[in-house]
């Protein structure tokens, strides 16, 4: 005969362990310093600079 679990408790449970994970994902979305956020915009600017630098534009002037 199979084991006997209460299904409250196992909804519970259920139920923490998908709020954990929604709060893992959130904390690795938001949860940076401003300084980190700032550095990490410094770098795509940057990217993007470098880029168009780079850029070749066949266009002739009219």
């Amino acid at each position: 005969m199979g084991d006997l679990i209460n299904l409250k408790q196992a909804k519970k449970r259920i139920a923490r362990d998908d709020a954990a994970k929604q709060a893992q994902a959130n904390r690795a979305r938001f949860g940076r310093t401003r300084d980190e956020r700032a550095r990490d915009d410094r770098q795509a600017q940057r990217a993007d600079n470098h880029l168009d630098q780079h850029r070749i534009d066949n266009e002739t002037p009219a």
